[in-house]
Order: C-alpha cells, then structure tokens, then sequence
C-alpha cells in the first residue's frame, strides 16, 4: 500500500494538498504523520524526515522502495498510476490549464503565503484585515486567485474549478482555508467554490483532524501567544 508522509493538519498547507488528492480520489494510502516540534537540524521532525527524504520536507509519497516528494512530483506520478481516476482533466487544452494554474501555486503567492500562514483551527479576521490595508502584494495575490477561479469556474460551469474534482482543487483547497481563517473578502462565485470544497469528503475530515490536533506551535502562529 501506498504511504503519505505529512505533517500537522492544521499547518500543513503542503501536506494538505497531496492527501486531499489521495482521500477524494479514492487511492488508498497509509498515513504516516510526523509532527512538527521545530525545522532546526536536530529537532525530532527533521530527523525523521531525512530518513525518507532527502529533501527534508513533507509531503512524502512512499510507494514500496520508491519515495516522491514535492507536491507537484506527488500529483504527477499518482496521475500516471491511476490513469483511471482522471486527476487532470481530460481535453488537452485544460489539461495543460490546469498544469499552468497548479504551477503558479506551487512557486506563487508567496504575499499571502507569508501574510496569511495556514491554520485552520484559528479564526483571525483582524489580521486578514491589516494585511489587505497595508501590504499591496497581498491585495495582488488575492485578486488573482479571485479571478483565476472565476473565470475557470466560468468556463468549466462547476462545480470544481475543472469541472469534476482533480488536482487543480486539491491545489487550491489550503488557499480556501486561508480565505476562512482570515475572512479575506471574496465575491460570491468564489464564496460558493469554497463552500463546496469544504464540503468535500476529503476536505471535511481535513478539517476535522486539524481541529482534533490540540498542538499549538508558536513558530508556526505568528500571531497568537496560545491557542
């Protein structure tokens, strides 16, 4: 069986991304979370990962002898496998979309990225606020993500940005949780995107995994002294 190397659910925006994918596609796979207690050499989180990756980060994709890392290497190989399950969508034309839109995720928006860090079980609207009022890049970021879901959902009539559920929304879906915990302002179209990804299967036991966590990490939440 397939293996998921990952971190905290509340904090793991990368992680997220790779078992969404997975749980809503139906690929069955063993969990293996590493919690994160610091990214320092010799903390216990960086000492375990490194047996399985070099690269030192989560996700990890272990299959047998072969492990895969970075998200995007991740997506790409389980769409090669289960050619069955349709992650990219089928048209050549949207398939090379979704591939450029799941790109400039993987290496953009890193105002918002930095601004607004993942965490799910935190409700921070006051911050979401001063960042949409002092920092430029952060309003940039935002306004492409609004009108790159509007027009795909535009084009591809829904209910996922592609039509049915694939990578591109598994991509997609820590940015939706960002948009929650910081209340960024969003018109209805996107609302209602987000909404149906947070009812998702995958997304929804997400959630509910994240918010069973109880861990608080203070360098992971530059905001809040405690939970």
């Amino acid at each position: 069986m397939l293996k998921l190397v990952i971190g905290n659910k509340n904090y793991s925006s990368w992680s997220m991304r790779a078992w969404v994918l997975m749980r809503q596609s139906d690929i069955d796979f063993e969990e293996v979370m590493l919690r994160f207690d610091g990214f320092s050499p010799d903390s216990q989180f960086k000492t375990r990962i490194v047996e399985v990756s070099p690269a030192g980060q989560v996700p990890v994709l272990i299959d047998e002898e072969l492990a895969v890392w970075d998200t995007l290497a991740i997506a790409e190989y389980l769409a090669e496998k289960f050619p069955e399950r349709k992650l990219w969508p089928s048209p050549i034309a949207a398939r090379a979309r979704a591939r450029s839109v799941c790109a400039e995720m993987h290496g953009g928006f890193s105002a918002l990225r930095s601004a607004c860090p993942m965490n799910i079980e935190a409700r921070l609207p006051e911050v979401g606020a001063l960042a949409m009022r002092d920092k430029t890049a952060v309003r940039a970021d935002l306004n492409r993500i609004v009108t790159m879901w509007s027009e795909l959902l535009g084009q591809s009539k829904g209910p996922m940005l592609f039509g049915q559920f694939g990578i591109a929304d598994a991509y997609y879906a820590p940015v939706v949780m960002r948009l929650f915990t910081y209340q960024l302002p969003v018109p209805a179209d996107v609302r209602a995107y987000m909404d149906r990804v947070t009812n998702l299967e995958a997304v929804g036991a997400w959630m509910q995994d994240a918010l069973a966590e109880q861990d608080f990490r203070d360098f992971e939440e530059p905001y809040r002294l405690s939970r």
